[in-house]
């Protein structure tokens, strides 16, 4: 029976998303838009929401004709995008995250305008070194 006290049960492995522990991690529900190409959003993207829908888009993407899309919220865990249903999906809405770690799309880069509108929902960025 001692023998079962000291198994190894799983390992953790670190993805340096989250920074610290000022202001308090905050999570709450989303809705990811279907798209066009089915994709796979990893933990830590940067959603931004539209302004005509409400719904969720990673930054950087192209907005539709007449559409503002703000930088909102991080994905908490990896979710599969498809072309037939909008996904509802667990993200950050508040928190210290080191922006190393975050994704968007391929080429972009997060601006210091995304960043202060990031803060303004309670989202905040810091660089740490790996």
């Amino acid at each position: 029976m001692a023998n079962h006290l000291n198994n190894k049960v799983d390992e953790m492995s670190y993805d340096n998303l989250i920074a610290g522990m000022m202001p308090p991690v905050k999570v709450a529900s989303g809705t990811i838009s279907k798209l066009s190409t089915a994709a796979s959003y990893a933990r830590g993207t940067v959603l931004a929401k539209s302004s005509s829908d409400g719904k969720l888009y990673i930054l950087g993407g192209a907005a539709a004709g007449g559409d503002t899309l703000t930088p909102d919220c991080i994905l908490c865990d990896p979710e599969d995008v498809g072309t037939t249903e909008d996904v509802a999906a667990a993200v950050y809405v508040a928190g210290c995250f080191n922006v190393n770690a975050l994704v968007t799309t391929e080429g972009y880069t997060i601006t210091e305008a995304d960043k202060d509108k990031l803060r303004e929902r309670g989202l905040y960025l810091v660089q740490l070194w790996d």
